[in-house]
């Protein structure tokens, strides 16, 4: 059955400090280092031939990544919602979710976008982030505390001990 794809993405959860922070980034990106990439193309095209001319083609693809990552956080920032408090009822974005493996092996985690991570480990604090798009956060979401859960290829099996309203 086709998918309809102009229908709008569902919003992202996120913390009101990784709202900020990343509004910030933004801010920087659209700015100064924005601005400092068209210098670096600048000079380079001043240097002359662009064929072989390795500084110009390194600022070219920066600027390509960077005005990739302008788009994605434009598309993240207008499609969010901020610090919504989660009911706790169902595995949910904005929910910490605390699941056993099954030999009382248990981990807890906040399933929530990864922008939310605040190092690049994924992580804010010592608190793991699983985004909902993870095979795990895939077979997760909208079960309840108790619920028996498989997922991935190796047929991990996971139930959820807990779902609680992430407090930041």
């Amino acid at each position: 059955m086709p998918t309809d794809s102009s229908a709008p993405a569902a919003a992202t959860w996120l913390t009101p400090e990784a709202h900020a922070r990343l509004q910030k980034n933004l801010e920087q990106m659209t700015g100064p280092v924005r601005a400092d990439i068209v210098r670096k193309i600048e000079a380079a095209r001043d240097e002359g031939d662009l064929k072989e001319n390795g500084g110009y083609h390194a600022a070219k693809e920066e600027q390509g990544k960077l005005e990739a990552r302008i788009r994605q956080l434009t598309q993240l920032l207008r499609d969010v919602r901020v610090g919504d408090r989660p009911s706790g009822a169902v595995v949910e974005e904005g929910c910490l979710v605390t699941v056993d493996y099954g030999d009382g092996d248990d981990e807890t985690f906040l399933y929530a976008s990864r922008e939310n991570a605040t190092d690049e480990g994924g992580k804010i604090g010592s608190l793991d982030v699983y985004s909902p798009e993870s095979p795990i956060g895939q077979a997760l979401a909208g079960h309840k505390q108790g619920d028996q859960v498989t997922f991935g290829p190796r047929a991990i099996s996971v139930t959820v001990k807990d779902i609680t309203p992430f407090e930041g």
